[in-house]
């Protein structure tokens, strides 16, 4: 006898339909995990990278909350490093390079070997509901062989499948990325449910052969010296041996450009073939070319896709041209005079829901227990991919047990920063994290990620007793080093004064507090251990945490400060029925705009395009006459 009936069904084994499979299963929830084919699990269809400006932060965030993308990719790096150094430490941001099919293999043996998680290879095409109007409400699934599930909640993690086409030069065809199965009657499914569908675009540049190209023409990049790895769960010992490649960097030229531009008409992007929306910060090679006129030249990235594989991907060269032209194209790149496409390059165009329709728990307003993450739901990335799986799922298995949701807010993380700029403000184009996006982009730092969320991983139960012991641990160590190096005073000496010159620094005269001088910009913590003699031997992360909380303390009090006024209106809710129409004095757009989005309140509604702050002091003095009443 079959067993149809479970709890939470994830449709789509990306990195959104992983996360929240994984975070459903092992909060105790029994899940089924759907996907097209069972050996595209974690696929990465486009850069087989993790992490990135601002991306690296949401990796160490999903780690800390408990999910499972941190500890895949520190498994399977093959080069590491960390952007923007030579900035501020709120824009540190942590790059590897993983090998392509380690990390699937990683992840399908990770679901494969969950207890509470059952793996299917099915393609499903729709979401069967219970209830009228406004009152519908998940009750299973129909896969394409007739099966019917039943199940209590359902997570859509579509991907670029949903009704997906591949567009190379003139060529049109139904497909999904790396020449899988599109998904076919899911779109039409919710939109019989009331779902709102936008038509979104993205691409892939093509791989080439490694013996193809001279890689002794382009510019090295190798990985840094002593990587810190994303997972908790990674010892930090040890790491220095993951970088196990060279990357390299190659510009396009004058001749690239004369080639893109003379064969614009033949590119599906501007050919009118393509209907789609594409994304604005990683756009297609053509579309630079047209955007950025005046630009000489492209930064482009040759990165390989794993040790066991000769493919390498050009990065910054995504495009949607006829396949000979591709080949004009690249072999105008130093060293690519000889270059052999092993796959072409091409756009696809696919169905996403309009994200302005969930609640911040990602669950749909309008179909109780179904729930939306990842570029199903407008993104970009494999990263903000993940970290809405997370919320999805974590939400789904605590909806299932009854117990209250978990909304991460913009100062907690930057995955509460990607949520609720997707609930509130929507996304015309595929959405991209950036560091941009926060208006907190010092509390939120990837080396303070597990102060900030292992509390909430540890209480909604991904975060195992063992782990959590080892977080107070270190959470200790670093206030007790905080409160030492600000209560430790250096007295002057020929060997201090010596040290300060040395390091570009005034001497003292006077006793001073060890704080003190690790504030000044020219001595870092390190540095300082040459006459901090009482120092004690710590882990490299608890080091770099306490430098940076001290460094930057008068910047993160402002920034504090600027939190707790903010979460007065945060704290000021709306009621869930309010006619915003009703209210007098509200102008007539900023009544529809609150109507569609229903903010939670003050807060969120004072972040909606089109909602001024005229029209949040009238809703403040509605509510303070309810209040009244």
């Amino acid at each position: 006898m079959k067993d149809f009936t479970t709890d939470v069904i994830v449709i789509g084994a990306g990195h959104a339909g992983i996360e929240a499979a994984l975070a459903s299963s092992r909060m105790g929830v029994p899940t089924v995990l759907f996907t097209i084919n069972l050996d595209a699990v974690g696929n990465m269809p486009c850069n087989p990278s993790i992490g990135g400006s601002a991306k690296g932060h949401l990796v160490f965030e999903i780690d800390a909350l408990g999910g499972e993308m941190g500890y895949a990719a520190d498994r399977a790096t093959i080069q590491s490093r960390t952007l923007n150094l030579g900035k501020g430490a709120a824009v540190h941001s942590k790059r590897v390079q993983a090998d392509r099919n380690e990390y699937k293999s990683i992840m399908k043996r990770t679901i494969e070997s969950e207890p509470n998680l059952r793996l299917v290879q099915a393609e499903v095409v729709r979401v069967l509901t219970e209830g009228e109007g406004d009152s519908l409400k998940v009750k299973g699934i129909v896969t394409h062989l007739g099966e019917v599930w039943e199940c209590k909640k359902v997570i859509i993690a579509a991907g670029t499948f949903l009704e997906s086409q591949i567009f190379v030069g003139d060529k049109v065809y139904s497909a999904g990325p790396d020449g899988m199965m599109p998904a076919k009657g899911l779109s039409s499914s919710l939109a019989e449910l009331g779902i709102a569908l936008q038509r979104f675009k993205t691409g892939t540049p093509a791989r080439v052969h490694r013996r193809s190209i001279d890689l002794s023409a382009l510019e090295e990049q190798t990985g840094e010296d002593v990587p810190t790895p994303y997972s908790a769960l990674t010892p930090e010992e040890g790491t220095d041996e993951v970088n196990k490649v060279s990357c390299h960097v190659v510009y396009t030229n004058k001749r690239t450009h004369e080639i893109i531009l003379d064969n614009l008409d033949k590119c599906a992007m501007y050919s009118g073939n393509i209907v789609g929306t594409g994304p604005r910060y990683c756009p297609s090679i053509e579309t630079k070319l047209v955007r950025f006129a005046d630009k000489e030249r492209h930064q482009l990235f040759v990165e390989p896709c794993g040790l066991d594989t000769d493919e390498m991907y050009i990065q910054g060269f995504s495009t949607s041209m006829p396949t000979d032209v591709q080949y004009e194209m690249l072999r105008s790149l130093e060293g690519f005079e000889n270059a052999e496409i092993m796959r072409y390059a091409y756009a696809i165009e696919y169905d996403s829901a309009e994200p302005t329709q969930m609640l911040p728990t990602l669950e749909f307003k309008r179909v109780g227990g179904l729930y939306g993450a990842g570029q199903f739901n407008g993104t970009s990335g494999y990263e903000e991919a993940a970290a809405q799986g997370l919320v999805a799922g974590i939400n789904a298995a605590l909806s299932v047990k009854g117990e209250e949701p978990m909304i991460l807010t913009r100062d907690s993380s930057y995955i509460g920063t990607l949520v609720d700029d997707l609930v509130t403000k929507g996304t015309s184009e595929p959405y991209r994290m950036m560091t941009s996006r926060s208006e907190y982009r010092l509390l939120l730092r990837q080396d303070n990620a597990d102060l900030r969320l292992t509390e909430i991983g540890y209480r909604v139960g991904l975060i195992s007793e063992e782990r959590y012991a080892r977080f107070l641990e270190k959470k200790e160590l670093i206030e007790k080093e905080i409160r030492r190096v600000e209560r430790t005073t250096v007295p002057p000496s020929d060997e201090v004064n010596a040290f300060l010159l040395e390091q570009g620094s005034t001497p003292i005269s006077t006793g001073i507090k060890l704080a003190e001088l690790l504030r000044r910009p020219e001595l870092s913590y390190e540095a300082l251990g040459a006459i901090d003699k009482d120092r004690p031997a710590l882990p490299r992360s608890v080091a770099t945490t306490v430098a940076i909380q001290i460094k930057y303390e008068g910047y993160i009090k402002r920034e504090l400060g600027e939190v707790a006024r903010q979460r007065k209106l945060e704290e000021k809710l709306l009621p869930s029925d309010i006619s915003y129409k009703d209210i007098l004095g509200l102008r007539l757009e900023a009544a529809e705009k609150l109507d569609k989005i229903r903010p939670m309140n003050i807060g969120q509604a004072s972040r909606i395009s089109g909602v001024n702050p005229a029209d949040i002091s009238v809703l403040l003095i509605y509510l303070s006459g309810l209040k009244n009443k």
